[in-house]
C-alpha cells in the first residue's frame, strides 16, 4: 500500500485532535472536580448519580421533617408544662379554701383566681406551632376554643404524623381529649366551672371532693408529658440513624461523581507531556514539500 504525504498528514492531525480532546476532558475534570459534565460522558455514572442524588434528597427531606417534628413536640411539651403549673396552683388554692376558715370574700377571691387560671388553660388548649393548632388533631387551622368564652372546646381525634424514615410515620401531636379530658365527659374545663361556682356560692363542703378531680386532671397532664418524653427519645434514636444514612448516601454519591483530584492532575500532566511530544513529532513528520518552496 502506497503511503502518501496526505495520508500521513491526516493521520497526524487525527491523533493530535484526539490528544486535544483527552486534554480537554481532563482539564474539565480538574476544573469541576467531577468525573462527568454531561450524561453522554459516561451514561453509567450518570444513571447511578441520579439514583444516589435521589437518595440524598430523600434523606435531607427526612432531616427537615425531624426538625419540624421536634419543634411540634417541644411546643406541646412546653404547653402541657404550663398547664401542669396552672393545675398545681388550682389544687393549692382549693386545698386552702377547703379548710373552712375562709370567709365569703376570701372564697370569691379564690374563685376569681381559679377563673383566671381556667382562662389560661383555654389559651393553652389553643396553643400553636407556627400557624397550626397543636391540640386539634389534623384540623390544625381551627382553634379548639374558637371563642375563648366558650365553655367547652372541640377536639379532632386524628394524629398529625411526619414521615421520619422510608414508610415510617410517627405521630407528633397529643390528642386534646387525652390532655384536657373529653368534652363529652370528664374534662378540666367543666370541672373548673363547677369548682368556681361552688366557691362563689360559699359551698366549702364539696371542695375536698374537687381535689380528686383536680388530681385526675393533673395525672392526665403528667401522663401526656411522659408520652412526649418517650416520643422524644424515639426521635433521638431515629434521628441518629438518619444522620448516619445521610453520611453514607453522600459518600456513595461522592464516590460515584467526584474525581480523585491528585490522580487526575497527574493524568493531565502526563497527557500534556504526550501531547507536546506528539506536536513536536508531527511538526517534523509533516515536512515542507518542493511545491511549498516553489510558491
Amino acid at each position: 500500500m502506497r503511503v502518501t504525504d496526505g495520508m500521513i498528514a491526516r493521520n497526524v492531525m487525527f491523533n493530535i485532535n484526539q490528544s486535544y480532546s483527552r486534554l480537554d476532558s481532563l482539564f474539565e475534570q480538574v476544573q469541576t472536580q467531577k468525573k462527568i459534565s454531561r450524561p453522554s460522558d459516561d451514561p453509567v455514572v450518570a444513571m447511578k448519580g441520579m439514583y444516589y442524588r435521589t437518595n440524598v434528597i430523600e434523606v435531607e427531606q427526612f432531616k427537615r421533617n425531624y426538625s419540624e417534628a421536634r419543634n411540634w413536640i417541644e411546643t406541646t411539651d412546653s404547653a402541657i408544662d404550663e398547664a401542669t403549673q396552672a393545675i398545681q396552683r388550682i389544687r393549692e388554692l382549693t386545698a386552702q379554701a377547703s379548710n373552712e376558715t375562709y370567709d365569703e370574700g376570701q372564697l370569691q377571691s379564690v374563685a376569681k383566681e381559679i377563673g383566671q387560671l381556667k382562662e389560661h388553660l383555654k389559651t393553652i388548649a389553643n396553643a400553636k406551632v407556627g400557624d397550626k393548632y397543636i391540640f386539634n388533631g389534623t384540623n390544625t387551622l381551627k382553634a379548639p376554643f374558637e371563642n375563648i368564652n366558650d365553655a367547652l372546646p372541640t377536639f379532632d381525634t386524628d394524629d398529625v404524623t411526619f414521615e421520619l424514615a422510608k414508610g415510617i410515620y410517627v405521630p407528633v401531636n397529643m390528642q386534646g381529649a387525652s390532655v384536657f379530658g373529653s368534652p363529652d365527659g370528664d374534662n378540666v374545663f367543666s370541672m373548673l366551672d363547677q369548682l368556681e361556682a361552688s366557691l362563689n356560692e360559699g359551698n366549702t363542703e364539696v371542695l375536698s371532693g374537687f381535689l380528686d378531680e383536680i388530681d385526675t386532671s393533673m395525672n392526665r397532664f403528667l401522663a401526656s408529658r411522659s408520652e412526649i418524653g418517650a416520643r422524644t427519645n424515639r426521635l433521638d434514636f431515629m434521628e441518629e440513624r438518619i444522620d448516619n444514612q445521610e453520611i453514607i448516601a453522600k459518600r456513595i454519591m461522592s464516590d460515584n461523581e467526584d474525581i480523585e483530584f491528585e490522580k487526575v492532575v497527574m493524568e493531565f500532566k502526563a497527557q500534556e507531556a504526550v501531547h507536546n511530544a506528539a506536536m513536536a513529532v508531527g511538526a517534523r513528520i509533516i515536512q515542507p514539500t518542493l511545491m511549498d518552496y516553489l510558491r
